[in-house]
């Protein structure tokens, strides 16, 4: 297969993975969409910590984006590829 081959294969795991999860949520299982139960010893005891949990992840997540974004916009306007100096 080559090195092509293997991606694809990991790939097709990964989106089976995620297709079950799906599966899942739209037949009514209760759980959250993204939640495949692995973490849940740092999430907290009482409904307040999992709720500070839950906004510090999408806060470091929209960090990534707009870090992401700006490597990305720092690679178009100096017409640089990585390593981006």
């Amino acid at each position: 297969f080559g090195s092509m081959g293997n991606m694809f294969i990991w790939i097709a795991l990964f989106e089976m993975v995620g297709w079950i999860g799906l599966s899942q949520t739209l037949q009514g299982s209760g759980r959250e969409p993204g939640d495949f139960g692995w973490g849940k010893q740092f999430m907290g005891k009482t409904q307040a910590e999992i709720d500070t949990m839950k906004l510090k992840e999408l806060t470091n997540g929209r960090a990534a984006m707009l870090a992401f974004a700006g490597v990305v916009t720092q690679s178009v306007l100096y017409d640089k590829g990585f390593p981006y100096f």
